[in-house]
């Protein structure tokens, strides 16, 4: 089972398929472990801005503040989809009562849904789902809004005018790193991301020396061809986010 303690495991074994790929043990590769932490680092910030697999939708209740019209929200909310009402709504200030009792709704439940011998069809149910969209266009029951997704700051444009009111937020969140690194379809694109990464950090460290002396004539080094390998693996690997790949929010077997 995944959970956030295993972000550490899992990002470890990041670093352990690299190594392997690159012929640690067998070779000295030079790269420390802030390097192998950059280069996921930067696979995982490149997945986040390409790939819709790196959201998911999800909800949550706001509990609404008197005269408050702006609130902070987590830092992992991407974007605010649209903002609900539990009821029809009302600007009244009133706790109960008014718009807020639904006589409509309660006759509907009583006549179609608890009365087993009633008949009900599917037009008088289209008709009121209709009624209740042009009432909650009426009273309230939309919220309008503004959503700023740098400072993560949601502008209720409304006033509340109620103490405590509850709504329901749809949201996209970004998905936790460990979900991502273990993702069925984003995993292999994240290890040769990374692997990519690490092949640019250690081709540029190479490249500032051709050679290296030694006590038998010294020897090459690959800088260069690695710097080669590292930029076309990231091309290849960008385009397949672009063909879905790596997997997409609503999507299932999309490759090509």
């Amino acid at each position: 089972m995944l959970t956030a303690s295993s972000s550490k495991e899992e990002r470890q074994n990041v670093y352990n398929y690299c190594r392997a790929m690159l012929g640690d043990g067998m070779i000295d590769v030079e790269l420390d472990p802030i390097h192998y932490d950059t280069a996921l680092n930067r696979a995982l910030t490149r997945f986040r801005q390409r790939s819709p697999n790196a959201v998911e939708e999800s909800y949550f209740f706001l509990e609404l503040k008197q005269d408050q019209n702006s609130y902070k929200l987590p830092d992992e909310i991407v974007e605010v989809r649209q903002l609900f009402r539990r009821s029809v709504g009302s600007r009244s200030g009133m706790g109960s009562g008014g718009t807020l009792f639904e006589p409509f709704n309660l006759a509907y439940t009583n006549t179609y849904l608890l009365n087993g011998t009633m008949l009900g069809g599917i037009a008088t149910y289209e008709l009121f789902a209709q009624y209740q969209e042009l009432v909650g266009r009426m009273f309230g029951s939309y919220i309008e809004y503004t959503w700023n997704p740098t400072t993560k700051i949601l502008t209720i444009l409304q006033r509340p005018f109620m103490e405590g009111e509850m709504i329901l937020c749809r949201t996209y969140n970004y998905k936790p790193d460990f979900v991502i690194i273990n993702d069925l379809y984003a995993k292999q694109w994240i290890l040769d991301y990374t692997l990519a990464n690490c092949k640019l950090i250690l081709g540029e460290a190479r490249s500032k020396f051709s050679s290296i002396s030694g006590p038998t004539g010294g020897g090459n080094l690959n800088g260069a061809d690695l710097k080669s390998a590292g930029k076309e693996e990231l091309e290849k690997l960008d385009k397949e986010l672009e063909t879905f790949i790596s997997g997409g929010t609503g999507y299932t077997f999309i490759i090509g």
